[in-house]
This record gives structure tokens, C-alpha cells and sequence, in this order.
């Protein structure tokens, strides 16, 4: 990462090992978070589509959360990268101490606000009946933790803003090796498993979907522990010794970018939930379907937000150090090599799709019904590699208000309403919802790749900080 004032001439050749230095550890990071999503999701649903329902009924509101708080951690990429790129490291330092008043205080809102609320979010989002005291049980012990969950989320993006991909990589690996193993030792009882001619007996406190959610917890305080330990020990970005009281000069910078991306993401991800609680009123085998759907799609996205760290903490660093033409360069070497690997992913995932949902239930309907809409999807993915692309640029140099207005729109405009208008007023199921889904992410590729064609994306250049 260039951070002297100095411009240096970059050509697209150039640019890509720079691009998947960073964006290697980010991409590999979410790898290993979505085969433990995988594993949960399989180690839950051996216990039924009951467990898997309750588990998954209230999983959105784990995306509107965590949205939530990222939105903050975007505010500091932008500053922390311009920074580092104006070559103004002391300017970094601070704002990196700053980000650690704003871990405290989410922390602390969202530990209390999540156990006050436990047991009536099953209730909004529809859930039946049956399962709501699971579904309750789960989300309380899954949130308790947030303090630590919110020192994850946001100091990972300080250190990646400072180029540091692979301290959030590592963490993040530990994490997820730990929640499987709790997991081996919550969710079942005591159980004896023959190897050979011998006979292991393997301990298990058998908590059901408790256990799966106390595996979590655990997971994420180490995380969160880990996390700033490291953060502490950084060479480059270290807030020891800076003054974490509030700067109102700092944190008003960061607000001008987190603000709009934080309304956007509470926006879309209060969304997700509406959206999550139509499906969840269509029955249990939809919602069950709907949760493994996710969860699969979710591995076909790692290309693309692998790629997005890579472009906003770049596009960052170019607009600190006023580089109009690598950020150009980077803009035309990142966007067709997103799409290039998302074509893969999408044709991988409409190959493998009834293959990948039999991992997680033997429910013949389930497994039809998950494969329809998986298959849909991945026609679609090569077209939402495109804004996921230029909304991660449009972050690194602090443009966040109209991403706002483009999410919230296709959200609320496509996919709420007409998911509405399909399941509630003509009684479709889940695959015209998930045909809504798809019309969302198109809309975002044209007002995205309008943005860009016209050079809007970047017309905050020079303009912020």
C-alpha cells in the first residue's frame, strides 16, 4: 500500500497482485466461516427441520445487526485508508482509537437492547408457533456476546483499512475450528463412535440448538479477545497511548460515511428480516428451505466480497494520495475480473446445487425446493459481482449516499413489494420470492453500472477529509 504523498504509475499487470494481496486473506477468511456455516447448518439439521427452522427463523436479524455495526467499521476504512494514502499516519492512529469509543458504546446499546427483545423477535418475524421458544432461546444465548462481536466486526475492518487482511484471516479461522469443536461437544449426548476395532467414546452435554448457540457465544468472545489484542499490538495503526475519549473533529469525518451506509444497511437488512418473515408464514418446509438456500448461496459470494476489500481499502488509499489514475487503474482491472469469477461461482453452484443441499437434510421437498431457487440465483450472480465492485470503491472514498438510495430502493421497492404482492395477495410460495430476490440484484447492477459509465462513482474525489 503506497502511503507517501508520492504518485506512482500503476498499470492493470501491476495492479492485480496488489489487489489479491489483500483480497486472498479476506476471501479465504470467509471461506472458513461458510464451511462452519455449512457444518452448523448440517449438525443442526441431523437433529430435524424443527431444530433447522428454529435456528434459522430469526438468522436475518443476525445480517440487520451485523450490518448495522459494520456500517460503522466502513466510516473508519475510509478515513483510516485516505489517511495511510495522504501519507498522515498519527491522523490514522487517532481514528483508530476513536473506533475503539465506538466498540464500547455499540457494544454495550446492542448487548442490552438484543436480551430485552429475545424472546419478541421470534414473534415479528412470523415464526410458528411450535418453534418460537427455540427460535427465542437461541437468539438470546447467539447475541449475548455482542460486546466482543462488535470489537470482531469493527476493529477487523480498522487493520484492513491499514492493509492488514491476514490478522482478521487468522482470528477468524481460530473462531470458526473452535465453534465446530464446542459444537461436537454441546449439541449431542454422550456417544460412543467405532474406529476400527476401537471404540471412542466422545463426551456431549446434549443441548440441542442451545448447544449449537452457546458454541457460537463461546467462538465469538474468543474472537472478539483475539481480535484486540492484536489490534493493541499493531506496528502501524496501534491505539496505544492515543486518547479514546470522543473527537468530535474524527468521528463526525467517519459519520459523513457511516451514517448513509449505516441507514442503508439497517434499511436492506430490516428488509431481509420482512422479507425472512413472509417466507417464514409460507410453512416450515419453506422457511427450512430458505435457511440451506442461504447458506449455500453464501459460498459462491466469497469472490465478490473478497474482491470488495480489496477495492474499497485501495481506492481509499488512491484517494488520500490524490492518484486519480490508479484509482481509474484499479476500477479497470478489478471489475471484469469480478465478473470472470463470478460467472465460476454462479456455474458451479447451478452445477452442484442438489449436491450441496442434501449436505444439510434428507427432506425430499426441502431438497427440490432449495435447488429451484439456488439454480435461480446462480444465473444472476455475474450481475451483482458488478455493484458489489463499485459500491466497495465508492466506500474507500467516502461516496455512500447514493448506494443508500440504490439498496434501499431495490429492497424495499422490488423485493418487499413484490414478495408481498406474490406470496400474500396470490399465494405463490418461495420461488416467485426468490424471483423478487433477483429482480433487487438487477436493479443494482444497472444503477451501479450507470454510477460508473458516468463517472459519478467517484465525484467525491478530493472532497472529503
Amino acid at each position: 500500500m503506497n502511503t507517501n504523498n508520492k504518485p506512482k504509475e500503476y498499470t492493470s499487470r501491476q495492479m492485480l497482485p496488489i489487489i489479491f494481496a489483500l483480497a486472498w486473506p479476506t476471501m479465504l477468511e470467509q471461506f472458513m466461516q461458510t464451511a462452519v456455516q455449512y457444518i452448523d447448518t448440517a449438525m443442526v439439521g441431523v437433529l430435524g427441520t424443527h431444530a433447522t427452522a428454529s435456528v434459522g427463523a430469526t438468522s436475518t436479524f443476525n445480517w440487520l445487526i451485523g450490518s448495522t455495526i459494520s456500517a460503522l467499521g466502513v466510516g473508519f476504512l475510509a478515513y483510516i485508508a485516505q489517511s495511510l494514502g495522504a501519507g498522515d499516519n498519527n491522523r490514522a492512529r487517532k481514528a483508530a482509537a476513536q473506533s475503539v469509543f465506538i466498540v464500547i458504546v455499540t457494544g454495550m446499546f446492542f448487548t442490552l437492547l438484543l436480551q430485552l427483545i429475545k424472546n419478541l423477535v421470534p414473534v415479528w418475524m412470523q415464526v410458528d408457533p411450535v418453534i418460537q421458544k427455540d427460535a427465542a432461546a437461541y437468539f438470546g444465548i447467539l447475541y449475548a456476546p455482542m460486546l466482543f462481536r462488535t470489537a470482531s466486526i469493527i476493529f477487523g475492518t480498522v487493520l484492513r483499512a491499514a492493509g492488514d487482511t491476514k490478522t482478521p484471516m487468522h482470528i477468524g479461522i481460530q473462531v470458526n475450528l473452535l465453534n465446530v469443536i464446542l459444537n461436537f461437544l454441546l449439541i449431542y449426548e454422550t456417544r460412543a463412535i467405532n474406529i476400527g476395532s476401537h471404540v471412542i467414546t466422545i463426551p456431549g452435554a446434549g443441548l440441542n440448538i442451545r448447544g449449537a448457540a452457546l458454541a457460537s457465544a463461546i467462538a465469538y468472545i474468543w474472537g472478539g479477545l483475539a481480535i484486540t489484542y492484536k489490534f493493541y499490538a499493531h506496528t502501524l495503526i496501534s491505539p496505544k497511548g492515543q486518547n479514546i475519549r470522543p473527537d468530535t473533529t474524527i468521528l463526525s469525518s467517519v459519520m459523513k460515511v457511516a451514517l448513509p451506509n449505516m441507514l442503508q444497511r439497517f434499511a436492506t437488512s430490516l428488509g431481509y428480516v420482512v422479507f425472512a418473515s413472509m417466507i417464514n408464514a409460507i410453512g416450515e418446509t419453506a422457511t427450512a428451505a430458505h435457511t440451506i438456500a442461504n447458506t449455500v448461496e453464501s459460498a459462491f459470494y466469497i469472490p465478490g466480497w473478497g474482491m470488495q476489500t480489496s477495492a474499497a481499502t485501495l481506492a481509499g488509499n488512491a484517494y488520500g494520495a490524490k492518484d486519480n489514475k490508479k484509482l481509474t487503474v484499479l476500477s479497470r482491472t478489478v471489475l471484469p475480473l469480478e465478473v470472470g469469477l463470478m460467472v465460476i461461482s454462479g456455474s458451479l453452484l447451478f452445477i452442484f446445487a442438489p449436491i450441496l443441499v442434501k449436505l444439510f437434510t434428507s427432506d425430499s421437498n426441502v431438497i427440490s425446493l432449495a435447488t429451484i431457487v439456488l439454480r435461480m440465483v446462480a444465473v444472476s450472480e455475474p450481475f451483482y459481482g458488478v455493484p458489489i465492485i463499485i459500491e466497495g470503491m465508492m466506500q474507500g472514498l467516502g461516496n455512500t449516499v447514493a448506494p443508500f438510495i440504490y439498496n434501499v430502493m431495490g429492497m424495499w421497492c422490488i423485493r418487499i413489494i413484490g414478495t408481498f404482492i406474490c406470496t400474500k395477495l396470490f399465494g405463490l410460495g418461495l420461488i416467485s420470492a426468490w424471483a423478487c430476490m433477483i429482480g433487487h440484484n438487477i436493479l443494482l447492477f444497472v444503477l451501479f453500472s450507470y454510477q460508473y459509465l458516468s463517472g459519478k462513482w467517484k465525484s467525491k474525489m478530493n472532497r472529503f477529509l
